[in-house]
């Protein structure tokens, strides 16, 4: 099938976004097509305009447009609770809860030996350097309920445990084999609620 290169360009690169399959990116590709050229431009302007302005956080590695962020350097913040997430996406999903009031740290991923992803390829020494730095009482692992995630926390409950900070879960109400991206608020703020102690 012939298609003007400037679209099928377009589809080619729609093709590369996660989920996003041959026939979906064609669609996006004909949408963009119809829309008014202002329309086009603005979200070619968005797509640029993040891809210069977002920054990854200093402290916990979350993304902002300031350095620290606005979580990290908010007074009303619980120093002494940091949630650990894989994914700076994950920051958002547990902040929609509006009930977990502490501080966050993005692995930048979980444990997977066999996609040659070990402790050193994820932000775990900058959150020891957390810890060491005091005020630290309780880390909650909200790594994805799956084997990476589960491999993430035990590996974490071994270097805390002589540190002497507490280390809890997030409970029940995540399906195992799920990632926190599909969850809704209500099944978040049950989990951050019902976590426990590992």
């Amino acid at each position: 099938m012939f298609r003007p290169r400037a679209l099928d360009n377009l589809v080619e690169e729609l093709c590369r976004l996660p989920g996003i399959g041959e026939k979906t990116a064609q669609r996006l590709a004909f949408f963009i097509l119809r829309t008014p050229k202002v329309r086009a431009e603005r979200l070619a302007h968005a797509l640029v305009e993040v891809k210069e302005k977002i920054i990854f956080c200093s402290e916990c590695s979350g993304i902002t447009e300031i350095d620290p962020c606005a979580i990290c350097t908010d007074p009303s913040r619980d120093r002494g609770l940091i949630c650990v997430v894989e994914d700076p996406s994950d920051v958002f999903l547990i902040e929609r809860t509006a009930i977990y009031k502490g501080l966050y740290h993005v692995l930048m991923g979980a444990l997977s030996p066999l996609d040659g992803i070990g402790p050193e390829q994820l932000k775990i020494d900058a959150l020891l350097k957390r810890v060491a730095e005091g005020n630290v009482r309780e880390i909650i692992c909200a790594t994805n309920p799956n084997m990476e995630g589960d491999a993430t926390v035990l590996y974490l409950a071994k270097l805390m445990k002589p540190r002497g900070v507490r280390l809890t879960r997030l409970a029940h109400g995540l399906p195992v084999g799920g990632h926190l991206e599909y969850a809704d608020e209500v099944t978040l703020s049950r989990s951050l609620e019902g976590r426990r102690d590992l």
